[in-house]
């Protein structure tokens, strides 16, 4: 696989046919170890204003993924090993739906599609999660909508505890307490 860096946490594949080995999530997952955000990508559209974007994404437990919700675009999820929960909340950020994943083999939901705007975030329950995203496009960062009841991710300390306390309401919710 031929690939640029194109952000710290970030590679684009140059490729014309994407082939993706365990040699490319290995990279992926070194990679991980040392952003500071959680979170790295492998990109494999050519461009931001593709139709059709793709990704392989790795997180690691801990990272915070603002609310949101997509206006005009669907998105989905196959995880590829990790788990994690996709948390659906109501417009006032009530905790409507929590769709526990991992992969095939887990006997839990390998596979989420979103096709109508709501807001969801991720939980990685794993120490670290790789997953296969598909979105329309062309990307824009205006095309999400970011709930105005969770803080921005820039302010660390409240992504934090927002974080921590969704993870134990979830956990409440399950009856799964740690």
């Amino acid at each position: 696989m031929n690939t640029r860096e194109v952000t710290p946490e970030a590679f684009a594949v140059a490729d014309s046919i994407v082939q993706i080995r365990a040699d490319s999530i290995d990279l992926l997952k070194a990679r991980l170890a040392h952003s500071p955000r959680r979170r790295m990508r492998i990109l494999t559209h050519r461009d931001v204003g593709d139709q059709v974007q793709e990704m392989l994404i790795a997180f690691r437990r801990g990272v915070y993924i603002p609310p949101h919700k997509h206006i005009g675009r669907s998105e989905s999820f196959h995880i590829v090993e990790g788990t994690l929960d996709v948390v659906i909340f109501s417009d006032d950020g009530t905790v409507v739906d929590v769709i526990p994943m991992g992969d095939y083999r887990s006997g839990k939901v390998f596979f989420y599609r979103i096709a109508d705007p709501s807001y969801h975030t991720l939980v990685v329950r794993s120490e670290q999660v790789v997953f296969h995203e598909t979105s329309g496009g062309p990307f824009s960062r205006e095309a999400n909508e970011f709930a105005d009841w969770a803080p921005d991710e820039r302010d660390a300390t409240a992504a934090t505890q927002f974080l921590d306390a969704l993870e134990a309401a979830l956990d409440s919710r399950a009856g799964t307490s740690t």
